[in-house]
């Protein structure tokens, strides 16, 4: 094992977790579990994911603790935010704009730019929107889902295949390229 996915972020604020995750690990935790994984070589990704009950404050908190432990330990490979999807599921909360989201996007690509790689999430925006994180601070629209079942879950289902992937980043301006987790270019188009 060289890399872990940094999964169960949700937002690294215990206010917000104590409601939305109660029974996963703490913010004090899941940083020093990275920490530990970073320590040893193993390299990571930060996620986020934004709008169940959390606010801006909420946010800031948690690309704080990103910020520093990445300034620490230059362990995190890339920052990855979506979006909550409020439907079958027993959450409060409401679907962010696709603004807010480019928006805060852009936030986390300026704050966080010790960070190396910032992803777009197409999988919550569509494709569209994923687009579009490519001119709002994102280098990475991830991969083409083989299987999804978190998002899909909630009622969202945002499909693509390779060839709609490589036209919608070269039509963004971008060149598309594979990657494998440690982004090491495997193919470019």
């Amino acid at each position: 094992m060289d890399s872990l996915p940094g999964g169960g972020a949700e937002v690294l604020h215990d206010e917000v977790r104590k409601h939305i995750s109660p029974r996963k690990i703490s913010t004090r935790q899941w940083l020093e579990v990275m920490r530990t994984a970073h320590e040893i070589g193993i390299k990571s990704t930060a996620t986020m994911m934004m709008g169940s009950i959390d606010q801006l404050e909420h946010r800031i908190f948690h690309l704080d603790k990103i910020r520093s432990l990445q300034d620490e330990t230059g362990g995190f490979r890339a920052f990855i935010m979506w979006t909550y999807q409020p439907g079958n599921n027993e959450l409060m909360g409401k679907k962010i704009s696709s603004l807010a989201y480019l928006r805060f996007l852009a936030l986390s690509r300026l704050y966080l730019d010790n960070m190396e790689h910032i992803q777009g999430s197409w999988v919550t925006q569509g494709k569209q929107i994923g687009q579009l994180s490519l001119l709002f601070g994102g280098d990475d629209l991830g991969s083409i889902m083989i299987e999804e079942n978190v998002v899909r879950s909630a009622g969202l289902v945002y499909k693509m295949n390779r060839e709609e992937m490589i036209n919608l980043i070269r039509a963004a301006g971008r060149k598309p390229a594979l990657r494998d987790t440690t982004y090491r270019i495997l193919e470019e188009y």
